[in-house]
């Protein structure tokens, strides 16, 4: 020992008790049990609320399923309606049907507070604008084709749930062709007294 003091310790008590760990070196080495059961513990909690996710995300993808079957059944009824009792479509007798259409002037339906405005259009010409609305195949569907002096100029497809949805949501006005803005409400109400009877 007498001989190991001048290299490396002042004094035999020295190998005795080495040099202390620096602190916070000391408090990790202590601490690090805890640590990683906490970072356990936080994981399992993520893998729980993950589990909670994707259990709601497929019962909303289910509800969602569900409403928009509800929809179609409530236009199929409302389109049978529409036909009157004891009609049935002309393909069932063999022969193709003729689809059934709408023709307003854009100062008429304008009049009805259907039509808002349509941009760079001055109200004096929206007598020489047609719009055509006409029923499709698909059950709620419908094209809107928009004519100017005679011409045809562009068509918009229109669905009657995107205009449920928007009326849910409290949209009072939508845009077609990205220039004519229409009354949500009032198109409902066009479209519901037209063709679905109501």
């Amino acid at each position: 020992l007498s001989l190991l003091t001048p290299l490396s310790c002042r004094s035999p008590r020295d190998l005795c008790h080495p040099p202390a760990l620096p602190s916070p070196l000391l408090q990790d080495i202590q601490n690090h049990r805890r640590y990683r059961q906490q970072r356990k513990t936080e994981l399992s909690k993520l893998k729980q609320t993950l589990r909670g996710i994707s259990s709601k995300t497929a019962f909303f993808e289910e509800q969602i399923d569900y409403y928009n079957q509800y929809i179609k059944t409530c236009l199929d009824n409302l389109t049978a309606k529409a036909m009157g009792p004891g009609k049935k479509p002309a393909e069932a007798k063999g022969r193709k049907s003729k689809a059934l259409s709408l023709n307003y002037t854009a100062a008429r339906l304008q009049e009805k507070g259907v039509l808002l405005a349509i941009e760079d259009l001055p109200t004096s010409q929206f007598r020489n604008v047609i719009f055509d609305i006409v029923q499709s195949e698909q059950v709620g569907t419908f094209e809107v084709r928009a004519r100017f002096m005679g011409v045809d100029m562009e068509k918009f497809q229109l669905k009657y749930q995107d205009l449920l949805q928007l009326q849910y949501e409290g949209v009072a006005v939508m845009k077609m062709f990205d220039k004519a803005r229409v009354n949500v409400n009032l198109l409902i109400f066009l479209l519901n007294k037209k063709f679905f009877k109501k």
